[in-house]
């Protein structure tokens, strides 16, 4: 097999799957001379489902020519072997960590299919939500009342990264994210928007570079002002300039991922919240 051969990839869980593409993908990435096709199958929370596991795994062994990968999250041991016996490279992400938990913590664990669904009547679940309700609310600027409840409010000029870093903050961590756009109309006054002024410390900014900013604005504005290089590169300048005046911390979302970004907020701001 060469590197640039094509990898089949399952996602096997009773649950979401998103542990297991989660955890999947951060492996993967470490490999990014192979293509991998992706197969995401979640809920498969009977022997039916299994089954159809199975059976997809074996066509992609008689397309492909090579084994797949199996990134897999059931709890059932039944289940489990089945897909061993598939002849596929399985990753058993509990079989990985569940033994040696409970030998840690002298108990065994339930093996419990669809631990997940209780969630929904936590209280961790129902601050997430609201979360996510306040950061909708608060994009962009929109309403600038009850800002006293965020937990983060990121300033940065249009288009610069701060909406789906919100969102991200609400829907993975509960973080009440609100952001503003800095504009032209900052920059001439010389100072932040009146009603960021009372909450300081909870401001963090983001930046990205011209020529970055320019292409995402195209997409939105061709051939504009809003888009020009030239206009992209003023509003960077004057808003970091606004920023280290203000001293607000802040970071380059240029090369970052939403991921990378968000890590850097919750540490910079220290927002001890935990992933969902």
């Amino acid at each position: 097999m060469t590197t640039t051969d094509t990898r089949t990839v399952f996602f096997i869980s009773d649950g979401t799957g998103i542990t297991a593409e989660t955890f999947g993908h951060s492996l993967l990435a470490q490999f990014p001379d192979i293509r991998f096709r992706q197969v995401r199958v979640p809920f498969v929370d009977n022997l039916d489902k299994v089954m159809d596991c199975v059976r997809a795994i074996r066509e992609a062994i008689e397309r492909d020519g090579v084994r797949p990968i199996v990134f897999n999250t059931l709890v059932s041991p039944e289940s489990v072997q089945l897909l061993r016996e598939t002849g596929a490279m399985l990753i058993d992400l509990f079989e990985s960590f569940i033994g040696p938990l409970e030998t840690e913590l002298g108990q065994r664990s339930t093996h419990a299919v669809g631990r997940f669904r209780g969630i929904a009547e936590s209280l961790e679940y129902k601050g997430r939500i609201e979360a996510i309700n306040f950061t909708l609310a608060h994009d962009d600027g929109i309403v600038g009342t009850d800002l006293e409840q965020s937990d983060v409010i990121l300033v940065g000029v249009s288009r610069s990264g701060k909406t789906p870093t919100s969102l991200y903050l609400a829907m993975q961590f509960g973080v009440k994210a609100a952001n503003y756009p800095l504009i032209p109309e900052d920059f001439e006054r010389n100072r932040l928007p009146g009603e960021l002024q009372r909450y300081r410390n909870k401001l963090f900014g983001l930046t990205i570079s011209p020529e970055r900013l320019s292409q995402i604005r195209q997409e939105r504005r061709p051939n504009s002002r809003y888009a020009s290089v030239e206009n992209c590169r003023f509003e960077i300048e004057e808003a970091q300039r606004m920023m280290r005046r203000e001293g607000i911390k802040w970071m380059d979302s240029t090369a970052k991922s939403i991921e990378e970004i968000s890590a850097k907020i919750l540490h910079e701001v220290r927002l001890n919240k935990h992933v969902y």
